[in-house]
């Protein structure tokens, strides 16, 4: 079974993200810091810093999964995903639209994190084994 692309996957989209971020951020910084309240900025900046870290954190699973690889890695990666979608993504919407209620979807995003990091560290202890 080549394994590689599932590397790749979580690299690449570390990568997409990462860059993502950055431009949000300047997009933030430059176009819309004036445009909605202190209050819903600091939301819209804790959106790119969340991303921006759970970026790097899907390169690091990535890599590590070139080296340990066990489905819980695999899990962790699909779950930094869906952490940096829903996490940052409800986050973006909310800052940008004020729908208040987008913040009870945050969580979600916010768990996905906790267990995303949880299974990285369970799966690095585990055994190498085949995932056929």
């Amino acid at each position: 079974m080549n394994l590689l692309p599932t590397s790749r996957t979580f690299i690449t989209a570390g990568a997409i993200g990462g860059f993502l971020s950055v431009g949000f951020g300047a997009f933030g910084a430059h176009a819309i810091k004036a445009a909605i309240s202190p209050e819903l900025m600091a939301v819209y900046q804790t959106a790119v810093d969340y991303q921006f870290f759970h970026s790097l954190g899907l390169i690091l699973i990535g890599l590590i999964f070139q080296q340990q690889q066990n489905k819980l890695i695999i899990i962790s990666g699909w779950l930094m995903i869906a952490g940096i979608l829903i996490f940052s993504g409800s986050l973006y919407i909310l800052s940008l639209s004020g729908i208040r209620w987008l913040g009870a979807i945050t969580p979600v995003g916010g768990t996905a994190f906790i267990a995303a990091w949880l299974l990285l560290a369970i799966g690095s202890l585990k055994k190498t084994h085949n995932l056929r």
